[in-house]
């Protein structure tokens, strides 16, 4: 069995959300919606949202790695 060193980065295709999971069961997701970004904490509890977080593990539907630099850099102002 393969040990997952957490927190993992995760990004939609689309570039639209960035997922910073930080345990099998918490993620946080930052939602690019036009010029805002929100920030939101997801713990789960229930079936639907726990293999969600599976999927964003594995890179299936949508999901795409990234990295710490590029979650931290949504919704900062460059300088």
């Amino acid at each position: 069995m393969t040990t997952i060193v957490f927190p993992q980065y995760r990004k939609l295709s689309n570039e639209k959300s960035y997922y910073k999971i930080v345990d099998d069961r918490h993620f946080e997701e930052k939602q690019r919606i036009g010029k805002q970004v929100f920030l939101l904490n997801i713990s789960a509890e229930q079936y639907p949202e726990i293999i969600r977080i599976q999927d964003m593990l594995a890179c299936t539907d949508g999901f795409v790695p990234s990295s710490d630099a590029e979650y931290e850099s949504i919704g900062q102002i460059p300088g």
